[in-house]
């Protein structure tokens, strides 16, 4: 496993990524119309060959454009992740017929795609999805109805088509969830925009009686939570990603104004309540990059222990992002809370990660149950070895 020093090239494409956002993406970002989905800045990222990038690289690649965007312009890092987390399951769990049917498509920036999974009743807890789906006639094998609701969900009401997690089973738990690939314009399915503090689009679906067939199942009947989990375990270590980039922008900009600004009788950072400030953010940040980047590896080794792996990659780096932004406000002054300001910007922005795809304490469950599996396998093992020593 590497120590985590990129390399050269790594680097140089880190920079590149910075300079393109800057350059390319963010004035299309900002005649994007907030709450919107944004398909001019969808489209320039597929002609970047960014959304190709999404299904031909690996978990590090992922987290290395998601920190690079961020840095200069969050929406465009926004639109990326929410392709990848709409379409990954059908790159990965998809037949033949779904994958030439709409894969083309959002690697073109032309179909938009979104990860239906939260509900009123059942946000980060996955296995508690009350939204039904139920046969499609007596005795039905291979065709459901779904009926009930999905709440906070990216790029709705807006977006081409859903990956959508519905119950077949009841009273089962994660184990009766089924993933479908739905099209936007299935009968009995509308959307409602929802008022939230985010530049792209957030809504809710109702499904009244949205039908369904056996070619829209993603994976297999009653599998569903594995295809959440197993989309989950990449992106959450992207989100960390994303959280490096806010934070490294953050800090960058504290560096240049406490360089620059005069107070007592000198430089801003000559401070040493300041500088030791700057410090600790600089240090926390580095380490919330070198946790991204080794769960984004162990997933792309195929390692046993992704779950928790990216469980704490995301937890540390989006706690970080907003505690580092938080800091560089409070240097910065008023002038940071200043509409347009860069930190006015990123202080809305960074709060919204700790919650989405598995809020904070949902992460600190992950990791106890992962390191409580991991400690009962370890004893499981040593107490066999002394049984066959004896």
């Amino acid at each position: 496993m590497t120590a985590f020093s990129l390399e050269p090239a790594q680097l140089a494409w880190c920079a590149e990524l910075r300079a393109l956002a800057a350059e390319r993406l963010l004035p299309l970002a900002e005649k994007g119309e907030p709450g919107r989905v944004n398909r001019p800045l969808v489209a320039e990222l597929a002609q970047l060959g960014l959304l190709e990038r999404l299904f031909t690289s690996g978990a590090l690649d992922l987290c290395l454009m998601r920190e690079s965007l961020a840095y200069a312009c969050t929406e465009a890092e926004t639109a990326l992740a929410l392709q990848g987390l709409g379409a990954h399951p059908v790159h990965t769990y998809g037949t033949d017929a779904q994958r030439a049917r709409w894969l083309p498509g959002v690697r073109a920036g032309t179909v938009v795609a979104a990860f239906a999974l939260s509900e009123p009743g059942a946000g980060s807890d996955a296995a508690a999805l009350a939204l039904r789906a139920e046969p499609d006639g007596p005795g039905s094998p291979d065709g459901w109805r779904l009926t009930g609701e999905k709440c906070w969900i990216s790029n709705a009401p807006e977006a081409d088509f859903y990956t959508v997690f519905a119950r077949t089973t009841p009273a089962t738990g994660a184990r009766g969830v089924t993933a479908f690939l739905v099209p936007a314009d299935r009968p009995g399915l509308t959307g409602t925009a929802l008022d939230m503090l985010s530049p792209h689009p957030i809504g809710a679906l109702a499904f009244d009686a949205v039908p369904v067939t056996a070619d829209d199942v993603l994976g297999e009947p009653d599998r569903g939570f594995r295809v959440a989990m197993g989309t989950l375990n990449l992106f959450r270590p992207s989100v960390g990603a994303f959280a490096v980039g806010m934070a490294q922008a953050a800090l960058d900009a504290t560096l240049a104004h406490t360089a620059e600004r005069e107070a007592f009788g000198g430089k801003l950072r000559d401070l040493q309540t300041v500088s030791h400030q700057v410090a600790e953010m600089a240090v926390r940040t580095e380490a919330a990059r070198l946790m991204v980047y080794a769960a984004a590896t162990a997933y792309d080794e195929g390692a046993p222990d992704v779950p928790r792996r990216a469980a704490m990659a995301k937890l540390l780096a989006t706690e970080t992002a907003q505690y580092v932004v938080d800091a560089a406000v409070q240097l910065h002054g008023a002038r940071a809370l200043r509409r347009g300001h860069l930190l006015e910007h990123l202080y809305r922005e960074v709060r919204a990660p700790r919650v989405y795809e598995g809020a904070s304490e949902v992460q600190r469950d992950i990791i106890a149950k992962e390191l409580a599996k991991q400690w009962e396998t370890e004893e499981a093992g040593e107490s066999a070895r002394e049984v066959s020593a004896s």
